[in-house]
Order: C-alpha cells, then structure tokens, then sequence
C-alpha cells in the first residue's frame, strides 16, 4: 500500500537549508520508503542534496509519498511538521 499527500508549503524559507534539514532528519526516523515531488520531479526525502535539488519555496505545491510499515505514521508526521512546525519557526 502506499499513502500520498499533497499540500502547499507555506513556511517562509520553503525547504531549503536548515528547514529542508530538519525534514531530512524526520524522514530518517521512518522505516518507509518516502519521496517528495514537485512539478513531475522526485527526490528521497532522506537525501537532504536531492531534497534541495527540488528548489521548493514557499506556496509551491509538493506530493508526500510514503510506501512502507509506517507510511500512514510517516505521512501524518511529516505534514504536520511542513504546515505546523516550520512555519512556526519563521516567526
């Protein structure tokens, strides 16, 4: 089974260094295979130099792609961090 998500980033910063960073290092503590997408490009979420490749900014709309034992706990993890925690850290 695989779980997806699409969502807008609206953290200031979007993912790039220390945000994308942080999410690198969330995406680590699952087990499932997880990608992020971005206009029909994909990179491992566990690969912090793909990650960036992906140039994400602030209103850009990504996909979340989980395959694995814990893809539901991955994908509720990892949104939560991207709509919540990010963007309260910009303030």
């Amino acid at each position: 089974m695989t779980r997806e998500v699409r969502l807008k980033v609206v953290n200031k910063s979007g993912l790039h260094a220390r945000p994308a960073a942080i999410f690198v290092q969330n995406a680590k503590s699952f087990s499932s295979r997880i990608v992020v997408r971005k206009n029909g490009k994909s990179a491992d979420s566990k690969n912090i130099l793909q990650l960036l490749s992906l140039g994400i900014d602030m209103g850009d709309e990504i996909e979340i792609v989980a395959e694995g034992p814990d893809e539901d706990k991955a994908i509720e993890h990892l949104t939560k961090l991207l709509l919540e925690v990010l963007p309260e850290q910009d303030k």
